[in-house]
């Protein structure tokens, strides 16, 4: 999750770079058809079998209108309306945005200890973007993190491969971006310079092919809330790379509320690693054929929201 976190936050940057060769929605379609190609391949090369199911086939229409095409579209727009760390700030409202759909959809309960950092944290990116202001993109990055918020819900459906589902939903969503280009902007007028050309491939093939296919693995085995908690951690990375790559300036506010998401993000995760490190030492300590008699004495020291995980 840290570098997939690392990724999506580098891609402001690379969206912010891009957008002066390109214009928006081809930029945006060339992102999805690259990723979706490269995954393609991949699939091709493992012998992935070609999704044939007619319910697989509707997801996969559904995930690349919301999570291609509108996510993508909507992100690409708040970066031209805002700074590019206040965009990444306001597409990152995930992980409460997935609480109550993940408690209503998959009785995923929401505790005390989960909701209060995540609202904290949620404070701490609203004092990093009001200061880079509202207006319309502003909302777009906000639509952009609804849509994203729903892919992730429906990738929980996902019963094939994922690997060819994630190629096909990026080949879906970049095709109708790229009709939407046709229709708004006319054919596309590129600045196909070395620069653009590395931001493009960086953009469609870490930050986009690489990434989505970790995040959606992992949501398919993962609490909802403790994955997107992880994604408090895109806006600062996209903060600190638009500081050191773009030169722009962070207000008191702003790294005040930097200093409250990584808070958050410690009290967060901090817990489970420290039962994960334990788990890991007493199974080095008693092997699988020798822990039989001691599971009672693991489970004593789990809560019981772990021993349902």
């Amino acid at each position: 999750m840290l570098w997939i976190t690392f990724a999506w936050g580098s891609c402001f940057v690379a969206i912010n770079i891009g957008l002066a060769d390109a214009p928006l929605l081809w930029f945006a379609a060339l992102r999805a058809l690259i990723a979706g190609g490269a995954l393609l391949a991949v699939a091709g090369i493992r012998g992935a079998a070609v999704p044939r199911a007619p319910r697989t086939w509707l997801l996969i229409g559904v995930m690349g209108v919301v999570n291609v095409a509108f996510a993508f579209a909507a992100m690409f727009g708040g970066v031209v309306g805002l700074s590019t760390g206040a965009a990444s700030v306001l597409a990152s409202a995930e992980p409460l945005l997935i609480l109550l759909p993940a408690w209503w959809f998959y009785r995923e309960a929401i505790s005390v200890r989960t909701f209060i950092p995540m609202a904290i944290g949620f404070t701490g990116l609203l004092a990093v973007a009001v200061p880079g202001g509202g207006g319309t993109g502003a909302w777009l990055s906000i639509t952009a993190a609804v849509a994203i918020t729903a892919g992730t819900l429906i990738s929980r459906q996902v019963r094939s491969d994922i690997l060819p589902f994630i190629a096909w939903q990026f080949i879906v969503g970049g095709a109708i971006l790229a009709l939407a280009a046709w229709l708004f902007d006319g054919p596309p007028v590129i600045n196909w310079s070395a620069k653009f050309i590395a931001v493009l491939l960086y953009l469609s093939l870490v930050g986009t092919a690489a990434a989505f296919l970790g995040w959606f693995t992992e949501a398919q085995n993962c609490r909802l809330d403790d994955l997107t908690a992880w994604t408090f951690l895109v806006p600062v990375f996209g903060i600190l790379l638009s500081a050191f790559v773009l030169g722009e300036k962070q207000t008191t506010w702003g790294l005040a509320g930097m200093g409250l998401v990584v808070a958050s993000m410690i009290v967060l995760i901090l817990p489970g690693l420290v039962r994960s490190g334990r788990a890991r030492a007493e199974l080095r300590r008693h092997p699988p054929d020798d822990l039989g008699g001691r599971v009672g004495d693991v489970r004593a020291d789990c809560s019981l929201e772990d021993q349902r995980t």
